[in-house]
């Protein structure tokens, strides 16, 4: 066997064991000794006791020095899991995510998230892109990746919704991602992909609502640019912060360098909070996040 057939080989036999629960203890002891007794190696762990809600979070990346299925792996933790009431879930290390992205009119996120996966940057596989205008469908039908126009009118929001979910279902999809898509999603919607949607929005909010807000935070001076990536909730932008990103400005940035300074973070900040999600390295925690970056 050469060098690559080795080292791929290796990556098969590589997961991710990701968990929440109530804090007490004895976790991690059950834990290693369970990959212990299973034959597997810890590679790399991280964990978080938060004394706020009393919820103990843990991520582990542990390799199988036998073959072995994850679905063996799963059903063997799930006594574990019972005993200390735990939210968990174990998965391929080298499993890519499938995704959907949503966008309107603005395509710098679109644009950023299908070449960082066509490079290899991002551990997904965008299954489709969904849009209720057609700017975009030449640029995504360049990188091979089917589009889907679905309007969006006040009569049609539960129509488009449901064709949305027929995709995601269809597709396999584990995260939708709103690449500056613009349309409000309904709480109905929210629910249903409670933590596997993720929005991307200026940090300028709420001091700059509405139209240009570029150009509102250039007629007060602003001094630094944002954006915030975060999970969608039924609250509009107040979902759980995954990440944030900034740049400082000065006085004689034009409105127009505010815009291209804005997108380059709004992309950054995106790009990340994608990454990290596909990776299993966030868990919710209430209102806020634990993020084993």
């Amino acid at each position: 066997m050469n060098e690559q057939s080795t080292r791929a080989a290796a990556l098969d036999d590589q997961y991710v064991l990701t968990l929440s629960c109530p804090d007490k203890r004895g976790i991690v002891h059950a834990v290693s000794s369970y990959l212990f007794m299973t034959g597997c190696n810890i590679e790399d762990s991280q964990q978080f006791g938060d004394h706020d809600t009393g919820l103990f979070f843990m991520r582990v990346h542990f390799s199988a020095e036998e073959p072995v299925t994850v679905d063996k792996l799963r059903a063997s933790f799930a006594a574990i899991g019972d005993s200390f009431h735990m939210d968990w879930q174990i998965n391929r290390a080298d499993a890519k995510m499938r995704i959907v992205l949503m966008v309107s009119k603005f395509g710098h996120c679109l644009n950023d998230l299908l070449f960082r996966t066509r490079i290899g940057a991002l551990p997904v596989e965008i299954a489709a892109v969904v849009s209720n205008h057609t700017e975009f469908a030449e640029l995504v039908g360049s990188y091979n990746v089917p589009f889907h126009h679905i309007p969006v009118t006040k009569d049609t929001k539960a129509e488009a919704e449901a064709r949305l979910l027929e995709i995601v279902r269809e597709e396999g999809v584990e995260l939708v991602v709103l690449a500056r898509y613009m349309q409000v999603l309904s709480d109905d919607l929210c629910k249903e992909l409670s933590g596997r949607i993720i929005n991307i929005h200026h940090s300028f909010l709420p001091s700059f609502k509405g139209a240009k807000p570029y150009h509102q935070a250039h007629a007060r001076g602003v001094k630094l640019i944002g954006a915030t990536a975060h999970y969608v909730t039924a609250d509009l932008d107040e979902g759980p912060i995954i990440e944030q990103e900034v740049e400082r400005v000065g006085h004689d940035v034009t409105p127009d360098q505010l815009v291209a300074i804005g997108r380059d973070v709004e992309c950054q900040a995106l790009a990340r909070a994608v990454k990290w999600h596909a990776e299993r390295r966030i868990l919710l925690n209430g209102r806020r996040t634990v993020v084993f970056a």
